[in-house]
């Protein structure tokens, strides 16, 4: 009778979009970390875990250094593993990559909303300091070229080109969010690596599953197609990866 009443009135209520929501189909054995931040200890102990899970492809979502302590650690490993992994892990740009290499193009711009945001921990990581969180020209100048020494030419040519999505099968991995109305491959930057306003409000019509970093979260479990990577390492001592073996889902957390 009420199903009958609905029709009535116009039509039967619409289905919820995010029951309808397809089962998540990567096309390998899919691995995704989230932001490490600076934390090289947490990032060993999860790539132990990581090694014995022996994922088909690893990503990384971004964020790899500011606010924690050892960012310049933290490349390192990166750029080692880009080196000798030969595609098999992929290296997504975070929103911190990109205040970072804003910096090294026009320090003078852009030192006090990067040091604000984490910068001044990154350069401390890599032996540059006496900076304030407002430096004037020459102190700008200064660190940018310090920097840019202490990162070299080879590992500053693998930033630049990080990548700022990846899709396997019908999950995509992106470091910030994706815009629901938007195929992943329309997106725009600002949204991969800032954040866009429907992202968590609004589910997707199309099947993709988006996993994403950027936005802590307490666990990291599904939620009307989107599974949140970061758990805060910097801040709560647990850095996380998303292990997808066709739709299944498990969590692979270190702890300090």
């Amino acid at each position: 009778m009420k199903l009958l009443k609905r029709i009535f009135r116009g039509g039967a209520k619409p289905a919820d979009p995010v029951a309808m929501m397809a089962p998540r189909a990567p096309a390998e054995r899919l691995a995704v970390v989230g932001d490490i931040h600076g934390c090289a200890a947490l990032l060993d102990r999860l790539m132990a875990r990581i090694d014995a899970a022996a994922p088909d492809r690893l990503v990384f979502v971004g964020d790899y250094v500011d606010r924690g302590e050892d960012s310049a650690a933290v490349l390192d490993r990166l750029h080692g593993l880009a080196r000798s992994q030969d595609g098999k892990a992929v290296f997504l740009k975070g929103n911190h990559e990109e205040m970072m290499l804003r910096f090294l193009d026009a320090p003078t711009a852009e030192a006090a909303r990067w040091l604000r945001f984490g910068g001044l921990q990154t350069l401390a990581s890599f032996g540059i300091g006496g900076l304030g969180a407002n430096p004037d020209e020459a102190g700008a100048i200064k660190a940018r070229d310090a920097l840019a020494r202490a990162l070299g030419p080879d590992m500053l040519a693998w930033l630049r080109g990080l990548p700022l999505s990846y899709v396997s099968g019908n999950v995509a991995v992106v470091h910030a969010a994706a815009n629901p109305a938007k195929p992943i491959e329309a997106q725009s930057e600002q949204a991969l690596l800032w954040g866009h306003p429907d992202f968590l409000r609004s589910p997707r019509g199309d099947g993709i599953w988006v996993i994403h970093g950027h936005v802590v979260v307490d666990a990291v479990q599904p939620e009307a197609g989107r599974i949140g990577v970061d758990t805060g390492a910097y801040a709560t001592g647990r850095l996380s990866a998303a292990l997808l073996d066709g739709d299944a889902l498990s969590v692979l957390t270190a702890s300090s």
